[in-house]
């Protein structure tokens, strides 16, 4: 099976992690003893992705210094950048989407997430729907709950709206076809990927794909401390 293009979302400005990151973005933010882009891009190699699109903003050319062309990894990595003004989640990947083809992966840029890519290629190309979201039951362990999965199925993903029967969380690892959902990008940036997989949601057209081992992220000083001891944990170095 040919794996998907992969679109990482590297663009923000990482306030919480000031002042580490007044100087260099969060992707190359040192984790186990090398830029965490290059963690993402060593398990997307070993998952037998080959094409790469990293969505930047905030100080993105240093992510393009380090990362370059891909080669080292046997990949084609390709770059979207914000410009001078910051497109938000959505309006990255509106931009990125001539590059990605008909169907893509989007991985946020400070998420390690161990997860099988054939395995959810395989289970989004089966369900024929539009979109597919990862999730992990969550009941507030990791972060705000945000999915109502009932019967198998995704019934509304609300990042902003918290309602009593959110038990699951986005896992952080989505799939498009962006033919099919053109429509929910005519809108003018910036705006978030969170509008996108809501309305999704509310017309049956988001699929899932339910995940039990935790997500690591490096959005917080916890998280890249938790993170850092996962990798140096298994030997992933």
């Amino acid at each position: 099976m040919k794996i998907f293009p992969v679109a990482i979302l590297a663009g923000g400005l990482a306030t919480r992690l000031r002042p580490m990151t007044e100087q260099i973005p969060k992707s190359l933010i040192e984790v186990a003893g090398k830029a965490f882009i290059c963690h993402q891009l060593d398990y997307l190699q070993a998952q037998g992705v080959v094409k790469v699109v990293l969505c930047t903003g905030y100080l993105g050319e240093m992510i393009e210094k380090v990362v370059g062309s891909g080669s080292q990894w046997g990949m084609d990595i390709s770059y979207s950048m914000d410009g001078s003004i910051l497109l938000g989640t959505g309006g990255a990947i509106k931009k990125a989407l001539p590059l990605l083809g008909e169907s893509f992966f989007i991985l946020y840029g400070d998420s390690y997430l161990p997860i099988n890519y054939k395995a959810v290629q395989s289970a989004f190309i089966k369900t024929g729907k539009s979109g597919l979201m990862t999730i992990m039951k969550n009941v507030d362990q990791w972060d705000s709950s945000n999915v109502i999965y009932l019967n198998g199925n995704i019934i509304e993903y609300n990042k902003y709206n918290k309602m009593p029967d959110m038990d699951y969380i986005d896992y952080g690892l989505g799939v498009l076809g962006a033919n099919q959902v053109d429509d929910l990008f005519n809108q003018k940036p910036p705006f978030d990927l969170a509008e996108i997989y809501h309305k999704l949601s509310l017309r049956s057209e988001l699929a899932n794909y339910v995940v039990t081992r935790r997500f690591y992220e490096i959005g917080s000083y916890a998280g890249i401390a938790e993170t850092e001891a996962y990798l140096l944990e298994n030997d992933i170095k």
